[in-house]
């Protein structure tokens, strides 16, 4: 069934062209834009527009999507709700997949393979920046502007992030499966989560097969089959020279800290890739037999089972009636599936007489048998039907007083702020190092940010702080109106548009595990977001991340011809702001500093006609004159991240008939 038909509108700004492809998604479509632009739109089922948690992610996620322009990322230029139709509006790129040119050469060249790898890693390194995590990297997510035999740097681009962050959130929070086997991380498999660090065992796995031809885990069996090796399994070597190969296990760990972040890859690659020019691609690898296996801690279940389907799930094996669900063939396809909980069976009393007259060494191969299929229903259990958690952490797992980082995006605010944070404890320092990153879309941002660092339970007293690349200072409520313990003002932070800054913070808190880390990270973010957005607080503080909205205020009727009166007025979390206005026009005197923070200055400020040539607007776009008579007008505003403001409808009189 196809989702449209070629010449079909979307929106009020396309039209459907061609369908170029389709997946467990959607379909793809080339579309031609108002003003003739060719562009490609991914247009996604219609089970995922009939549920409204999802639709209401897909608009939250569009300012993050809009806001990653990187020229090693496929663009995204819009994002159309549309009755019962969702799309994805990017940029179309001509010159096919690295999964056409795998599937055309085989193997490519290790200098080529590594070089396009590197393109890769720097996309990924560019989206983990912002706190953006792909979660479905494959050859077929990588574009190529050119075939790939005329390709040159800055020619392989990354497609559809963000897409299994907006259509799987539901599955993960359920039960079920989002990834393509052949790349999923093994954390996603044993542990429900994955991250950035997810991101480049996948972009490994995919260069691997850049070089030999297929993936490491690749072989008879189902979904489930190939998705296990990636926790159970060794990567089959293959004959690359011994630093190629060096970095793809470290890419490959088990151990997401083991590995290396997507910009340290990046480097690396690109500091092999001349060594290896003129190096003949490798001849196609085939699947071994057996896979080596590799030890590993036993997989502990985080919740979703009783102390007694644990108890029974230690005796199951096929055999014995149990078995693994039936995912079908494994692909290279991303999966979108969710799989219902299975009632595991009681424990049967009667297969004791059965043993009894069972020879020993046929029972003692029973147990190993169990054994194993225990191993596989567990990893199975926790991978697809435990909850994964609703926060973007990661991190490995340790024990008390170990090494633990952790890593958390709140959601994209109104001014086009995207906040992402990250901590590691050392055990060396004693210390928790925080990494704040404030990202910014259309707009430039600055001016003071408020970051609360509170202790490590409920009642500790407020850590010390040391701060880097930012002027810091304890939050004072009589000055900005804000009452809230263990709050921090950083001051002059300036984000440029489409940009982003760090600053960081080494904090005396000592958490003991993993568990620890990720709530006290998760605290400081959620009592930031409740006292910037308090209904109580007065006062124009901390406006990139207090601001809700901005209203176009007018006179309810102006005399032709004369200036109209523009006031903006800011509208916090309380409600709208009449006392201390954004920008009136027209302007006397510099605009204030509240504008300044949001949109950078008048710069990022326009007034454009509503209605139809009734008023003029001069060269600069900030002063607007009422010039013929209407009953009707109103006027349009962009300031900053905030577009296609609107005012209320006011009216355009004669001089004369004002008099009267």
């Amino acid at each position: 069934m196809h989702l449209a038909q070629t010449g079909e509108a979307l929106g009020a700004s396309y039209r459907f062209g061609e369908r170029v492809g389709s997946g467990a998604v959607g379909e793809v479509w080339t579309v031609t834009s108002a003003d003739g632009r060719l562009l490609a739109a991914k247009v996604l089922r219609p089970e995922h527009a009939e549920d409204p948690s999802l639709v209401e992610r897909f608009v939250r996620e569009r300012s993050v999507l809009l806001g990653l322009q990187d020229p090693r990322i496929v663009p995204v230029r819009d994002m159309v709700v549309e009755g019962a139709r969702l799309a994805i509006v990017m940029d179309y790129v001509a010159g096919g997949s690295l999964r056409d040119a795998v599937k055309d050469l085989g193997p490519l060249p290790p200098a080529a393979a590594l070089t396009a790898a590197a393109e890769v890693f720097d996309a990924l390194a560019f989206a983990h920046s912002r706190g953006v995590t792909h979660r479905d990297v494959k050859p077929d997510n990588v574009l190529l502007a050119r075939p790939f035999s005329e390709c040159g740097p800055g020619d392989v681009l990354v497609s559809d992030f963000g897409i299994s962050d907006v259509v799987g959130e539901k599955v993960r929070q359920t039960t079920g499966l989002v990834g393509t086997p052949q790349y999923m991380p093994p954390e996603l498999i044993s542990q429900g989560r994955s991250g950035p660090e997810g991101d480049v065992y996948s972009a490994g796995v995919l260069l691997y097969e850049l070089l030999a031809g297929r993936t490491p885990f690749a072989g008879p069996g189902t979904d489930f089959t190939v998705a296990y090796r990636h926790v159970s399994s060794r990567p089959p070597r293959i004959p690359v020279e011994d630093a190629v190969w060096d970095v793809l296990e470290a890419l490959l760990s088990k151990d997401p800290a083991l590995r290396p972040t997507a910009r340290e890859a990046a480097s690396t690659l690109r500091r092999l890739a001349p060594g290896l020019a003129g190096s003949a691609p490798l001849a196609r690898a085939e699947a071994p037999a057996d896979f080596d296996a590799v030890e590993r801690p036993a997989t502990v279940v985080r919740g979703g089972l009783t102390e007694e389907e644990l108890s029974a799930l230690t005796v199951l094996s096929p055999a014995d009636g149990g078995a693994v669900p039936e995912l079908g063939e494994a692909g290279s396809a991303t999966i979108v599936r969710p799989l219902p909980r299975r009632d595991v069976p009681a424990r049967a009393e009667a297969r004791s007489e059965e043993k009894d007259a069972t020879p020993f060494w046929r029972t003692r191969k029973a147990l190993l048998l169990a054994g194993a299929a225990a191993a596989l229903l567990v990893a199975m259990v926790v991978g697809f039907v435990v909850l994964a958690p609703a926060d973007r952490r990661t991190g490995p797992t340790a024990g008390a007083g170990g090494q633990v980082s952790a890593q958390l995006q709140d959601p994209a605010l109104p001014t086009g702020l995207t906040v992402s944070r990250t901590a590691s404890y050392e055990p060396s320092s004693g210390q928790t190092r925080l990494s704040v990153t404030y990202a910014a879309q259309k707009a430039p941002l600055s001016g003071d940010f408020l970051e609360v660092i509170p202790g490590l339970a409920e009642g500790d007293a407020c850590p010390a702080a040391t701060w880097e690349d930012a002027s810091a200072s304890r939050n004072q409520a009589s000055i900005t109106g804000l009452d809230v313990e263990c709050g921090w003002k950083l001051s002059g932070v300036q984000v440029p548009a489409g940009g982003s800054v760090q600053v960081t913070a080494k904090v005396s808190v000592q958490p003991a595990d993993q568990q620890a880390l990720d709530a006290w990270l998760r605290a400081g973010s959620q009592a930031t977001a409740a006292a910037l957005q308090d209904p109580a607080t007065k006062g124009t503080a901390y406006p990139v991340q207090r601001l809700q909205g901005v209203e176009v205020r007018t006179p309810a009727r102006v005399v032709t011809p004369s200036p109209l009166k523009i006031t903006l007025v800011p509208v916090w979390a309380g409600g709208a702001d009449e006392l201390n206005p954004l920008y009136v026009s027209p302007a006397s005197g510099k605009p204030s500093q509240m504008l300044t923070a949001v949109t950078g200055g008048e710069e990022g400020l326009r007034f454009s006609d509503g209605c139809g040539g009734a008023l003029a607007v001069d060269s600069s776009g900030l002063t607007v004159t009422a010039l013929q008579i209407t009953p009707q007008c109103t006027l349009r505003a962009s300031v900053g991240n905030f577009t296609d403001l609107q005012s209320p409808s006011f009216s355009i009189t004669s001089r004369e008939n004002s008099d009267d």
